[in-house]
């Protein structure tokens, strides 16, 4: 038989004989955190970088990969992506994502109780291409039997397991792992909370080192949940929706998002499906183009740093645009002179990982969103020509290859929360029920 002549050890998966590193030779590697901008070589050794400079030698073992000709990137960082979003899991949107460059994506569902990090995070555990964290949705958080003050104790993972068990669930393992989410989404479009409920949260996040997030439309809604804050912080989730004129004219309600901004506390995000040519998305919104410009004029200034996708188009539950808009919007950005290129990199790699630093208190965050000695390897490798990601690798696994999400690539994505990363949520291979 013609396989009779084959070792045993040729029919190991290729992950499981790798020893040496993964090179990257010869892209322009643009690293805003680290101030780079240049070509340059990074070698990469498991799931982390291990240096970067020119003219990297290759040694007995290594892998080579040519990106002349290429943009190497921070992996892209989309803190506002619906994925598997009410625990849909049917049309990938986790491989989706990675397709179009993203190596960490944050769920933000309103839906989200504090079962989903154990839900997603046994995906997470089977084998997701991407780290995947999540924000629980606000009125769930406050519809257990839990006080203000159990839920603080709670997310800072303080919390006694007898009283986990008397006021918030008889599932151990729901016990276990609630606690591992990354933020609180508020959303005015699924459920109204008064302002006695609003208040709660807002302090429950800021004393639990989470992401406050609201959801940003009725800019009316917006100017009372930043009102209410009294200083704490705020982040406007897709906060461009708010010039899309479906609650009262659209450049009007822009500029005033964009002024909230403004304010120390208030940080904002723009899709970037609606900073495009097309003004947005036909299944999601559409902004007006006076807005629209507002936004474009916002980033430019450096009052709003940061870019999301909402989601995809594919998915059961839509956002506002498509992570297929990520690089194209970053180019665009860059071609039309409205930001930099070491800026424009920046809006979905480094200023995402500082936010999400300043607000968990969480070193670890900042191994993520750059190219630094040490950090994850998560890597976008895009090409200009073609404006999408020739290559991805998440913690030092190639996950996608020319928008093909590459099967071979296992359990390549972490689970991420205001603890750090978690690299096995130990949830994936559990039976429900225990003795």
């Amino acid at each position: 038989m013609m396989y009779e002549a084959m070792k045993h050890e040729e029919l190991i998966p290729v992950s499981k004989k790798r020893g040496g590193r993964l090179i990257l030779k010869s892209g322009h590697v643009t690293d805003p955190a680290g101030g780079i901008d240049c070509i340059m070589d990074i070698a990469i050794r498991g799931d982390r970088i291990e240096t970067i400079g020119k003219d990297i030698p290759a040694k007995h073992g290594d892998r080579i990969i040519d990106c002349k000709g290429l943009y190497v990137w921070p992996g892209l960082i989309d803190i506002h992506l619906h994925i598997s979003d009410l625990y849909e899991i049917n049309t990938n949107t986790a491989y989706g994502a990675v397709q179009d460059g993203v190596t960490t994506g944050l769920s933000p569902g309103a839906g989200n109780t504090f079962m989903t990090p154990a839900l997603l995070g046994a995906e997470a555990d089977r084998g997701l291409p991407v780290n995947v964290g999540v924000y629980l949705g606000g009125a769930n958080i406050l519809g257990s039997m839990l006080s203000e003050e159990e839920l603080i104790l709670l997310f800072q993972g303080r919390l006694s397991q007898s009283v986990k068990e008397q006021k918030m669930s008889r599932n151990w393992i729901t016990n276990q792992t609630a606690q591992f989410a990354v933020g609180i989404k508020e959303h005015m479009g699924h459920f109204l909370m008064d302002d006695a409920r609003l208040k709660s949260l807002l302090r429950i996040a800021e004393e639990s080192g989470l992401l406050f997030m609201s959801h940003t439309q009725d800019i009316a809604h917006t100017r009372k949940v930043c009102g209410m804050a009294e200083g704490r912080p705020v982040h406007l989730g897709h906060t461009n929706a708010a010039g899309c004129g479906t609650h009262g004219e659209a450049y009007t309600a822009m500029k005033e998002a964009v002024t909230l901004c403004k304010q120390t506390n208030i940080t904002g995000e723009f899709v970037t499906t609606m900073l495009r040519k097309g003004l947005g998305c036909r299944e999601g919104l559409l902004m007006d183009k006076r807005a629209q410009d507002a936004a474009l004029q916002a980033l430019a200034d450096g009052v709003v740093n940061i870019m999301v996708s909402d989601g995809q188009n594919q998915s059961a539950m839509k956002g506002f645009g498509d992570t297929r808009d990520n690089i194209p919007c970053i180019l665009e950005l860059i071609e039309n002179r409205v930001l930099g290129r070491k800026r424009a990199v920046a809006s979905m790699t480094e200023n995402p990982a500082r936010l999400l630093y300043q607000r968990t208190e969480n070193k670890e965050w900042k191994r993520y969103g750059n190219l630094a000695v040490n950090s994850y390897a998560n890597v976008t490798i895009v090409s200009p020509e073609y404006k999408r990601a020739t290559y991805v690798i998440t913690n030092g696994i190639i996950t996608s290859f020319e928008s093909r999400y590459m099967r071979s690539c296992g359990k390549a994505g972490y689970w991420v929360s205001k603890f750090g990363t978690t690299k096995n949520m130990g949830v994936g291979e559990l039976p429900i029920f225990r003795s």
